[in-house]
């Protein structure tokens, strides 16, 4: 069980970056879809131009919905680069959904409301798993610094050192060995201090 629980805990985060990068990943799916379908099956345009217009509009919520929720808690290293490289990423990705779709309609010759559908689903769902990977290789850095804890002002588990234990006792055990007499040597400052004075008065 401990082997369990350590294993739960070390991919705990994992686990709840992939469900809000999950959902936000499905409701951008539905953008696409409903675009796409409103532009290949409705207005007749062809399924690739299609998807494309679909993807670019839904890339947009993806964005913001990652950046200021699902990896919010990741460094932020500017918008302009962070968007710039998540359209780039995300070109990808339409290229690799787009290779689903015209593999089907244009390689199999299989056209039509449920072909398209389902090579869009397979396209999008590799896509994504893409997608996943590259935004936290690439876009939503980890952040450099680690935090700091508010009681101590110290990074987070960081551990102040104590002073060594017994300095205080070993000096003064030197200075006591030093107040002791050494054999052929003269006395201590020490001892000689101490040792009352003898005055003597004269008549």
């Amino acid at each position: 069980m401990s082997l369990i629980a350590a294993v739960n805990r070390r991919f705990a985060h994992l686990r709840h970056e992939l469900a809000k990068f999950g959902s936000v990943g499905a409701i951008a799916f539905f953008i696409t879809f409903g675009i796409f379908n409103l532009l290949h099956v409705t207005a007749g345009l062809d399924p690739v131009s299609a998807n494309v217009i679909a993807t670019v509009v839904a890339t947009t919520f993806a964005y913001f919905a990652n950046r200021y929720w699902t990896f919010r808690h990741r460094d932020r290293t500017g918008l302009g680069r962070e968007y710039l490289l998540f359209f780039l990423l995300n070109g990808v990705g339409l290229v690799i959904t787009s290779i689903f779709v015209g593999f089907t309609t244009y390689v199999l010759g299989l056209r039509g409301v449920i072909p398209s559908n389902a090579s869009l689903i397979i396209g999008t769902g590799v896509a994504t798993l893409f997608r996943f990977w590259s935004y936290k290789k690439w876009v939503f850095l980890p952040v450099t610094a680690p935090p700091v804890d508010s009681h101590t002002g110290l990074p987070a588990g960081s551990e102040v050192q104590p002073a060594p234990v017994g300095d205080g006792r070993s000096a003064r055990a030197s200075g006591l060995r030093r107040a002791h007499p050494q054999p052929g040597g003269s006395r201590p400052l020490a001892e000689e201090h101490a040792r009352p004075r003898r005055v003597t008065q004269r008549r």
